[in-house]
């Protein structure tokens, strides 16, 4: 006879989530899998990967300049390849949770591979025969490292890259798979999940450009990487002991298959085939295929849904043999894409956090009491915002919201992404203003010539990072929701990735602005705005101008295609 036990058992196994499995690939329990106690995990994982990437990112192009003697651009162009190289593999990683691993395995092999490449660059710093000479000859320019010494440093950054990528393309999605997607509850929790992944992932951005960039400066590099070697080591056995927790997603195949599928069918279909969705719908009721569902079962006719109204050009690829779930998966992502694009204006503005601004503080008082601010922990700023900003919108924002709309979701999620939008429009003219006060400074101190700290403090500086701060963290926490709530279940990851290739995209995209502004004012006047002497003679205020007039263009954009955007996930 069946004990009481037993039965408990069998009632867990008949109640596990479909398609979510346990680390063991066993069927995902009801009580014993997932929630946020699985969810906390990611979250302690997340201070501790972040502290490994900034500390050294937001400093690299110090060691690249003082330590392997590149030259200014040289160093300025290697962080920006890195750091757009290791946002736009998450695309990579997303890509692999969703096609052919899980979530889970992906990050443990993403955290080994970042480990390795900080081992490399640890070795590196530690000894002196795989860096160039220490001191050059009296009025030479020193040598770049190159060689086989160059090799080990740009092996191991990339495999840094290759592992950040993964770890952001997973992460974030994983910590979300562990709460309920079909319950209010759940979707409560998956938006508090969100707004405080953003805000470990500035905790461990805070403890990054304070303390380790101080031990960097002060005390050696080859600390600094140490300490990024032990974060991110720790942070492998941090994730493993939430394994029994943890529920996995089945993987489901390749999405991008599944997109050629459904866009190759519809463009090739027959011309005398039905002309609408409306026909199209109706062939498919009279004479419909049989399609099989992502577990292998035969799905019955009577279940067959008919294809939306919306982008009616792809319905025809149900005719041509895809389901009509594949041809609405790929509605979705289409959907989604305009929304991605119009972030990208955003993440040029955040790339000048760690270029022109970090300039700007450099020529200021950066004296705080008897203590020098390293220009490199300047990021605290929007860092600390974030930290105090994340608590107050999730404990006292986002209540009060669902009060006055009585809805669930209080501040919808592209109503949270426009804020962060329109901020960084104020962020830019901010970033002016006090740009023509510096410069103003400048004049009137008789310093405009001379490279002299200014008599002005640094916290001038904050205002424009406190309006990008905020901007970050309503965009992407809500970029990341938005993506993860609104893409098929089969294209999760690969959509949440989409949050941090619009950075990768940003940086690239702020290199390509900077060198056309150069190049057009240059011409124009053969005095290029980026230019000069020394900051001062730069016409940095005319370029925050410029970058605060496409901000605002591209929020219009923004409000084009929100206003015709309607949510899949709201029930």
């Amino acid at each position: 006879m069946m004990t009481t036990m037993e039965m408990v058992e069998n009632q867990q196994i008949i109640s596990a989530w479909e398609g979510y499995v346990d680390w063991r690939r066993r069927p995902a329990l009801i009580g014993k899998h997932g929630g946020m106690l699985a969810a906390s995990f990611v979250l302690v994982v997340e201070v501790l990967e972040n502290l490994a990437f900034l500390a050294n990112a937001s400093n690299l192009v110090l060691y690249l300049s003082h330590y392997m003697h590149f030259s200014p651009s040289q160093s300025a162009n290697s962080v920006t390849n890195f750091m757009g190289t290791a946002f736009m593999l998450a695309l990579l990683g997303g890509f692999l949770s969703d096609a052919f691993f899980t979530t889970y395995h992906i990050y443990i092999l993403s955290a080994f591979l970042e480990l390795l490449g900080l081992v490399v660059l640890t070795v590196q710093a530690w000894s002196a025969s795989q860096k160039p000479a220490p001191r050059c000859d009296v009025g030479k320019a020193c040598e770049a490292v190159h060689g086989a010494k160059a090799a080990v440093l740009f092996t191991g950054l990339y495999l840094v890259a290759l592992g950040v990528g993964g770890i952001k393309g997973s992460l974030a999605t994983h910590g979300a798979e562990q709460l309920d997607q079909d319950t209010s509850h759940g979707r409560k929790q998956r938006s508090t999940f969100f707004n405080y992944f953003v805000f470990c992932l500035a905790s461990g951005g805070l403890v990054a450009v304070t303390l380790v960039v101080w031990i960097e400066d002060n005390k050696g590099w080859q600390w600094g990487f140490g300490i990024s070697t032990f974060a991110i080591f720790l942070s492998i056995p941090v994730f493993l002991s939430g394994s029994k927790f943890y529920r996995n997603k089945v993987p489901s195949g390749s999405p991008l298959t599944t997109i050629s599928k459904v866009l190759v069918a519809a463009a090739f279909f027959k011309s005398n085939g039905p002309r609408n969705s409306r026909n199209v719908s109706m062939t498919i009721t009279l004479s419909p295929p049989i399609h099989r569902s992502r577990e292998g079962d035969e799905e019955p006719q009577s279940s067959l849904k008919f294809p939306s109204e919306s982008l009616r050009s792809l319905n025809r690829a149900v005719l041509n043999g895809c389901s009509v779930e594949e041809v609405e998966e790929v509605k979705v992502v289409i959907k989604i894409l305009p929304i991605f694009i119009c972030t990208i204006m955003l993440s040029s503005c955040l790339a000048q956090l760690s270029t022109f601004s970090v300039h700007q503080a450099s020529t200021m008082d950066t004296s705080l009491g008897s203590l020098k601010v390293p220009p490199a922990s300047l990021p605290v700023f929007p860092v600390l915002f974030i930290m105090i900003l994340a608590p107050l919108y999730d404990h006292m924002v986002i209540p009060f919201a669902r009060k006055l709309t009585k809805t669930e979701m209080g501040v919808s999620h592209l109503q949270r992404i426009g804020v962060g939008l329109f901020l960084s429009v104020i962020a830019m003219a901010v970033a002016a203003l006090v740009e023509v006060k510096r410069k103003s400074v400048a004049a009137t101190s008789g310093l405009f010539d001379s490279k002299k700290p200014l008599p002005i403090t640094f916290f001038w500086i904050a205002f424009q990072y406190l309006f990008l701060g905020s901007a970050d963290l309503f965009t992407l926490a809500g970029l990341l929701e938005f993506f993860f709530a609104e893409a098929p279940s089969s294209m999760r990851s690969l959509a949440t990735a989409l949050s941090w290739a619009s950075l990768a995209v940003g940086y690239y995209l702020s290199s390509a602005i900077v060198s056309i502004v150069n190049s057009l004012t240059g011409a124009l006047n053969h005095s290029p705005w980026l230019s000069g002497q020394n900051l001062n003679h730069y016409r940095l205020e005319r370029f925050y101008w410029l970058m605060c007039i496409l901000s605002l263009f591209n929020f219009i954009h923004y409000l084009f295609w929100t206003s015709r955007y309607k949510y899949r996930s709201t029930k």
